[in-house]
């Protein structure tokens, strides 16, 4: 017959064994508390990147299809066939720039304008300063080699005789002789095209121009 204090004893131990089993039941439930709220914290957190990422994309998406270049062409009128564009940049950058159309009718450009004060180039100019010059409301006319000499010469004169306009020559596009503004592009067949002098009237210095009145002296001359 077991004695008074070895009852006790086992009374004793069991009860230790029990706070014991209790200990580990509840430090086991504290491991699985935390592995669940890691878990959970880390589908948060990488639903939230990649919801952010998602909505950043769509927004740069949104944004790029509103600024995308439209083009549109004049179907009647004293300009019919004029091509037009929308959304043009007007960033200041350095380096080249690659244009929706050729010559450039505008988009970002050279932070340095070419002088437009009724300047003749003999060599071909840098779209990136030509494109300022636009910018700031002139006419720039331009050639190929195709052109008739006496229409080079014609154009020149009015050029010369006309502040906030350029001429230079451009053998990468599709008519002999263009008339460019900004947003604005007209081909004509030859100097004495009635349309020239429109054109000359309606855009140096017209509606079209997002800078009017900026300088057209003390940019780049060459």
């Amino acid at each position: 017959m077991a004695s008074k204090g070895s009852k006790t004893k086992n009374a004793a131990a069991a009860r230790r064994e029990k706070i014991e089993e209790l200990r580990r039941a509840e430090k086991a439930r504290d491991r699985r508390y935390r592995i669940i709220t890691i878990v959970s914290c880390t589908v948060i957190v990488v639903g939230l990147v990649v919801g952010g990422y998602f909505m950043i994309d769509a927004s740069k998406e949104k944004e790029a299809k509103a600024q995308a270049v439209t083009m549109s062409t004049v179907k009647t009128g004293t300009f019919k066939g004029m091509k037009t564009w929308k959304n043009l940049g007007r960033t200041h950058v350095e380096g080249s720039v690659k244009y929706a159309m050729s010559p450039p009718a505008g988009g970002n450009h050279n932070q340095v304008w070419q002088n437009c004060n009724g300047d003749v180039y003999e060599k071909p100019i840098a779209n990136e300063n030509a494109v300022h010059a636009l910018e700031h409301g002139s006419v720039w006319v331009t050639y190929t080699d195709k052109a008739p000499a006496k229409d080079v010469t014609e154009l020149e004169k009015r050029v010369k005789q006309t502040p906030y306009s350029l001429m230079s020559p451009y053998q990468d596009q599709d008519a002999p002789i263009i008339l460019t503004a900004w947003g604005t592009q007209l081909h004509v067949d030859s100097a004495t095209d009635p349309r020239v002098e429109k054109f000359f009237k309606d855009y140096v210095q017209g509606k079209q121009t997002p800078e009017p009145g900026a300088a057209c002296t003390g940019g780049k001359s060459e």
